[in-house]
């Protein structure tokens, strides 16, 4: 007889794990519709719960990294539409889903319809860059438009208050959900911008799910919000959730508080830059009061050498410098010419017939004024001249002897 077959014996472990691979490639993921019921979350982060119809319920898991975009979290008898792949524990062998997406029910026609918004006011440039209005750099005056009685109002205050006291705030109440909220918020946007007394408008709302936020998906809202000069911050929901109104606005805030902390400056910082710029104020005019007097001094050293009454001074000195010079000469030429003076005096004294006349000589002079040097020049009766060292004679020849 041939031997029987050798069985295949599976293992619990074995059976699990090769259904586990089944259903994880067998179907592809899906959406899943039911009603949320036995809803825990451990401290681990991550969302075990079971969804259920009328006849059937199955497990479902979805772990932190995948319910931290939520934007919610659910509670035991919220109708949810689930995104995920069929898979099972092996532990247990149960059968469960592995959620990687979570809304509730009805929320994905309100998706189909906000994407279909967006991209109409995108294609028509509503949402361009270039149509942004610049917040300015001090806001002195805010207009608030939100529920006058809801968590957001009290935080944008809060905010204002402690960051930039010196603002004026007017609230301009609306209701912020149910299905007269859009009309409201574009009359109230729409007064803002009429009275024009704000330098910048906040649209604030608290979180919510995707209905409560749904009269911010409002067109007539979006395009209100671009209507007017003045720059509008939206702060709508948590940072997760994103509406038409976002996306129409000039600024976008993730919270309320944090539209109020955009809107307005911290006065601790400008304090802070004020003291600052004042120190490099006292500084700069210090420089510029020292090279002033530099300057100063520079100019009055400059003007002293060229004032009239200096440079009069300088020549008045000057001139009676040069005739003390041209009276030094001046002597000193006349002593040079006195002492050749004296010098040819003694020398002419040295030859002068007068000097021979002081020894007892005389000069005769014939009756023709001539000297006489000969006896012969006159006859006996001829007058003659005699000239002495002091005065003159008159005479007669009374003979003359020729040697």
């Amino acid at each position: 007889m041939p031997a029987a077959p050798e069985r295949d014996v599976y293992t619990v472990t074995r059976l699990n794990r090769e259904v586990r691979m089944l259903l994880d490639s067998g179907l592809p993921a899906l959406w899943l519709e039911g009603e949320l019921s036995n809803f825990a979350a451990p401290a681990s982060g991550h969302w075990y719960f079971s969804l259920k119809d009328r006849d059937a319920q199955i497990r479902c898991a979805m772990f932190r990294a995948r319910n931290l975009g939520t934007g919610f979290r659910p509670k035991d008898g919220q109708h949810l539409m689930v995104r995920g792949r069929v898979s099972l524990y092996e532990p247990r062998g149960d059968y469960q889903m592995i959620v990687e997406a979570m809304e509730l029910a009805g929320e994905g026609e309100l998706r189909r319809q906000f994407e279909r918004l967006k991209a109409k006011l995108a294609a028509e440039g509503l949402f361009d860059a270039a149509l942004k209005r610049p917040l300015p750099a001090i806001a002195w005056r805010i207009a608030v438009v939100t529920s006058p009685t809801g968590a957001a109002i009290r935080d944008i205050l809060h905010i204002l208050a402690r960051r930039f006291p010196a603002a004026t705030i007017r609230v301009h109440p609306a209701p912020v959900q149910g299905a007269a909220a859009a009309e409201a918020i574009v009359e109230a946007i729409n007064e803002v911008q009429r009275i024009g007394e704000a330098d910048v408008l906040i649209l604030a709302r608290g979180g919510g799910s995707i209905e409560d936020l749904w009269s911010f998906n409002d067109e007539r809202v979006a395009r209100a919000i671009r209507r007017g000069d003045i720059p509008v911050i939206t702060g709508i929901g948590h940072e997760i959730d994103f509406t038409i109104a976002d996306f129409a606005a000039d600024v976008r805030a993730p919270t309320p508080s944090g539209a109020a902390e955009i809107a307005v400056p911290d006065q601790r910082e400008l304090l802070g830059q004020l003291e600052s710029l004042s120190r490099r104020l006292a500084y700069a005019m210090e420089r510029a009061l020292v090279r002033g007097l530099d300057r100063h001094q520079q100019l009055v050293k400059r003007l002293s050498r060229a004032h009239p009454g200096t440079r009069l001074r300088q020549q008045v000195q000057r001139l009676d410098e040069l005739d003390l010079r041209l009276r030094a000469a001046w002597e000193n030429h006349l002593a040079r010419l006195a002492h050749r003076l004296q010098l040819a005096q003694r020398g002419l004294d040295a030859i002068s017939p007068l000097a021979t006349l002081g020894r007892g000589y005389a000069i005769i002079t014939g009756p023709n004024g001539v000297a006489l040097q000969d006896a012969a020049q006159v006859s006996p009766g001829d007058e003659i001249h005699a000239r002495l060292a002091r005065g003159r004679l008159t005479a007669q020849v009374i003979a003359r002897r020729d040697e």
